[in-house]
């Protein structure tokens, strides 16, 4: 099997190091590929530090990978060499349990196989991720990058962009629905350009006033402050959905409260602690506290060919592979523009 340079973590608490992984040789129906970019996931430092339990080390992150196909298993017909292609947060599942069918590996009865922090189905070795410079990767799970997106924009698609995408497509939303926005980060940032191009009237709600400006400019109609209790009178019963992205402890009820009747609340960040929510403020209106994962493989790729027609893609800070315990600091922070993402050439310069 070829070694391949990677960053990995070896244990919860030590930075990610230089490492060096084996990829194996595409087999049947496999596809190899060099890649070109990977997008830096919030989830990747929950997973990395452990903070969800069940961490495998030493672990390689990574689970928005752009790059070129390199090599071809036997049988493998959707890709040719040369190919600009997508791995994103699932490389296997079972393939045959009704959710499957359906195209939705993600709930895959049996467990959707992670591309990186989880096992490979038939033999157990750990998977590893895209903060590396190769992957081996069934080409049923692979998706074909259009044209006319920037690479490094395109990566964190595969993981922020139909986390959010598919929610707005599953419930519904469309041309003069209200949606209101919760947090302007990596999520947030593609939930307002989404939103705003299937025609929805767009309003960001966030803590910082500092991020007034930017929610506009990518295309928001209204920006809130949430840090002004006023903010919650004003704005009751306003809204057909709200998109909450944030991962911090927040008070669902009072996101609640500006929903319409038969309004849907859609949850996409994941709190560490639970969070309570009164029973009244779902009765009272008939409205809905629902929750969403990523998409399947067919979803993610329509999210791609909507990308590619409505001329959206990620706003992104490339980073060198050997500044990634900076970017993870600086995530923390709040300090990125709204996606961190690596450039792998830089393994070549790393030291």
């Amino acid at each position: 099997m070829p070694t391949t340079p990677a960053y990995a973590a070896t244990s919860a608490t030590s930075p990610l190091a230089p490492f060096t992984i084996e990829r194996r040789e595409p087999r049947a129906g496999e596809v190899q590929i060099d890649i070109l970019y990977c997008g830096v996931c919030h989830s990747d430092i929950h997973q990395a530090r452990d903070e969800w339990g069940g961490s495998i080390f030493p672990m390689v992150p990574g689970h928005e990978i752009v790059g070129r196909v390199a090599r071809l298993g036997d049988a493998a017909q959707r890709f040719k060499v040369g190919d600009i292609v997508g791995v994103g947060c699932f490389v296997d599942s079972c393939r045959a349990c009704a959710h499957c069918r359906a195209g939705e590996e993600q709930f895959c009865d049996v467990g959707m196989v992670a591309t990186y922090n989880s096992r490979e189905r038939d033999s157990g070795a750990p998977t590893y991720g895209g903060y590396s410079t190769r992957i081996t990767v069934d080409e049923k799970y692979v998706l074909r990058i259009p044209d006319g997106i920037p690479l490094e924009r395109a990566a964190p698609l595969l993981c922020a962009g139909i986390t959010t995408y598919s929610p707005l497509r599953r419930f519904g939303v469309k041309a003069g629905d209200e949606v209101a926005v919760v947090g302007l980060g990596g999520l947030g940032h593609m939930a307002v350009k989404f939103a705003v191009a299937m025609g929805a009237q767009v309003t960001v709600l966030s803590t910082s006033e500092n991020k007034r400006a930017d929610a506009l400019a990518l295309g928001a109609h209204h920006f809130a402050a949430t840090r002004d209790t006023d903010t919650f009178k004003q704005l009751a019963g306003r809204f057909d959905f709200i998109v909450d992205s944030v991962s911090a402890p927040h008070d669902y009820n009072a996101y609640l409260g500006l929903l319409k009747v038969d309004g849907t609340m859609i949850l996409l960040g994941v709190p560490v602690e639970p969070s309570p929510v009164a029973a009244g403020a779902l009765i009272m209106r008939r409205r809905r506290l629902a929750g969403s994962l990523i998409g399947g493989i067919r979803e993610t790729q329509e999210m791609l060919d909507f990308c590619a027609e409505h001329g959206i893609a990620s706003d992104v800070e490339v980073i060198a592979i050997d500044q990634i315990n900076t970017a993870y600091d600086r995530m923390l922070k709040g300090d990125v523009h709204y996606r961190f993402v690596i450039d792998s050439a830089s393994f070549g310069q790393a030291g």
